[in-house]
């Protein structure tokens, strides 16, 4: 199993619309490195759901649950889509702040590529993540 984070804007697409939705279609995704990543998911891969821009922190965990397909919102390029499912909200969000502070979360992409939209951890960083929104895989 492999471990992911993929951000949002609350604004666009915030966590409780995703619920309320039951899964989705992640789409949009125009970055090569993050393409590259959404093409390495596999079903049943956990996902860090974060809200970025305005509250920047984890929110909680989803899992992949259809691996790359051709993204239909692309007008050109090759571009890719996962489809993603919520599996439950953390009771303690973890903030972008808390994660620069903890010393196994502080090197993550989140950190070092702030722009990068999706990205992968490993199952140390997954479960630390976890630990601090309150919650196990």
């Amino acid at each position: 199993m492999n471990y992911w984070l993929v951000k949002s804007e609350p604004a666009a697409y915030a966590w409780e619309q995703f619920v309320r939705d039951g899964g989705t279609a992640w789409t949009g995704v125009r970055n090569f490195t993050a393409r590259l990543n959404l093409r390495a998911m596999k079903r049943g891969d956990l996902v860090c759901f974060y809200h970025s821009v305005t509250c920047k922190e984890v929110v909680g965990v989803a899992k992949v649950t259809k691996e790359a397909y051709p993204d239909a919102t692309a007008d050109e390029g090759d571009w890719s889509c996962v489809d993603l499912a919520p599996v439950k909200p953390l009771p303690k969000p973890v903030t972008l702040e808390v994660i620069k502070a903890d010393a196994v979360l502080n090197g993550i992409p989140l950190v070092r590529q702030s722009r990068l939209s999706v990205s992968a951890l490993t199952k140390e960083q997954f479960t630390r993540l976890l630990a601090l929104g309150g919650t196990k895989a």
